[in-house]
């Protein structure tokens, strides 16, 4: 795996940091790259006013030391508050405030008058307890008085490991080292953020290869190298062959899907619909082959043809014992399946049996409210997601605007390109039919699941204000020329 964009938890973190000073750095070193990291990103967007540096009893609180001295060094007018007493600071951040020769007040809500910047260095990505007493009452204030804020590492009361709010206000600016957290991108903590810059302090990349994360940030060069071209003595059906389980009277579901799967690249997309539902499916559809199921047995006689290689069943399905009954029809040919909506809540009152079923490649792509249905809610959505692919075997889509998607063995992708147009009725199903087109093509699940959400991503960013889902399979081409040099 690509560890460019590895995403570290608090843990990860420290041990980089470890291994840092192992290989000969020291932390006051380290402290004071990032210090004056911070200092560098304030001047390149700031020119000269107020600033009051808000500083914690541990190592964030040496960066805002750092911080400050380099500001002053530029000629900067600042303050610099300290939570608790400066003699219980220890080690690097100790060393660091002895070197700051200005006074140091109290840190209160006072410590802001007349501030026109506000240097958030009070507490990092580890915190767990909810933000109190002066920090918080403080960062209030500022927020209330509408006075910028840059956060240090990540915002006071964000936690580092989920992005949950334990008491955090919002940031204009987030100067973080090394590597991005989760809580970076993981709701409601990034929205917190402002503006995430990363900042080198001199950690080595090849501390990752030891650490070996197993969270990322999306990113073509997770997935690019999978994806699959056409080849000069290629056919329709060496580029795999979609079968859509269709729905009535809701058909503009699968129709959606079924677009989406062909413009990712699927040799040839079917959609097999009730005979009532026909003339509808047969009007609106072109180059998708319709296969109108007349009698009982023709669904199960689709399964058998060998050159299907991916199914999709749930858009537009309707929740019930046919559904649930041939999402397990489906799963028992062991071929590459796509399981979404309906389909996922059909097995609300007996969830075990779709994950008994689970025995070859498979993704499910639940919202939240679909995802309750059948697996624990509980925890952080990291947490749930990585949890309900190990329970069931399949790669999980937990969608949202912060998409997590994990693997049964762990391996876990937060997706932070999506706009927030993409919330529009239909959306999910052209997700769930870009997966099944590169899964139709042989991508492996987990990599075909993480493309699939950032191309969807990417389309919508394309396409600006005013999104239809509909309108999205017809841009995935323009997304896609680029990411293969076209």
């Amino acid at each position: 795996m690509n560890f460019a964009t590895a995403l570290l938890d608090a843990r990860e973190m420290g041990e980089a940091d470890r291994l840092t000073v192992a290989a000969g750095s020291s932390v006051s070193a380290l402290m004071e790259n990032a210090g004056r990291g911070v200092a560098e990103e304030i001047v390149r967007r700031w020119p000269q006013r107020r600033v009051t540096v808000l500083c914690g009893p541990g190592n964030n609180g040496g960066d805002g030391f750092v911080a400050a001295c380099h500001l002053a060094a530029a000629g900067w007018n600042i303050r610099v508050a300290l939570l608790g007493s400066r003699v219980n600071l220890k080690d690097a951040a100790r060393y660091h405030a002895e070197k700051w020769r200005g006074s140091i007040e109290a840190l209160i809500p006072m410590s802001i008058d007349g501030a026109e910047l506000v240097v958030d260095a009070i507490f990092g990505a580890g915190l767990s307890r909810p933000l109190a007493g002066a920090a918080k009452e403080t960062l209030a204030a500022a927020s209330a008085q509408s006075i910028p804020i840059v956060a240090v590492d990540i915002p006071s009361g964000v936690q580092g490991d989920t992005g949950e709010n334990l008491g955090a206000v919002d940031s204009v600016l987030t100067v973080t080292c090394f590597r991005k957290k989760p809580g970076h991108l993981l709701f409601p903590g990034r929205g917190l953020c402002g503006e995430l810059v990363i900042t080198d302090i001199g950690t080595p990349v090849d501390v990752l290869d030891e650490i070996a994360p197993k969270t990322f940030e999306n990113d073509p060069g997770l997935w690019l190298a999978a994806l699959p071209r056409p080849h000069q003595d290629g056919n329709k059906y060496t580029r795999g062959h979609a079968l859509i389980s269709g729905g009535y009277p809701m058909t503009g579901a699968a129709r959606m899907g079924a677009r989406a799967a062909a413009r990712v690249g699927a040799g040839l997309t079917s959609i097999a619909v009730p005979e009532i539902a026909l003339p509808i499916y047969a009007t609106a559809l072109t180059s998708i082959m319709v296969k109108p199921l007349l009698a009982p047995g023709d669904f199960d006689a689709l399964l058998k043809d060998v050159r299907v290689t991916g199914f999709l069943i749930g858009p537009g399905a309707g929740v019930g014992e046919a559904t649930r009954k041939r999402t397990l029809a489906i799963l028992a040919t062991r071929r590459a399946t796509l399981i979404d909506a309906d389909a996922i809540s059909s097995f609300k009152e007996d969830p075990s049996e779709l994950m008994k079923a689970i025995r070859g490649p498979c993704v499910m792509t639940p919202h939240a409210g679909e995802f309750k249905r059948v697996f624990d809610p509980s925890g952080d959505k990291l947490t749930r997601t990585r949890r309900a692919a190990a329970q069931s075997g399949a790669v999980i889509v937990l969608k949202g605007s912060d998409t997590v998607i994990a693997a049964p063995d762990g391996r876990a992708i937060i997706n932070a390109n999506a706009p927030p147009t993409l919330a529009t009725a239909g959306s999910g199903d052209v997700l769930s039919g870009i997966v099944l087109g590169l899964l139709t093509q042989g991508v492996e699940p987990f990599l075909a699941a993480a493309a699939a959400v950032w191309i969807h991503g990417a389309a919508a960013t394309q396409f600006g204000v005013g999104l239809l889902a509909e309108d999205l399979p017809d841009l995935i081409p323009g997304v896609l020329r680029p990411l293969f040099g076209a």
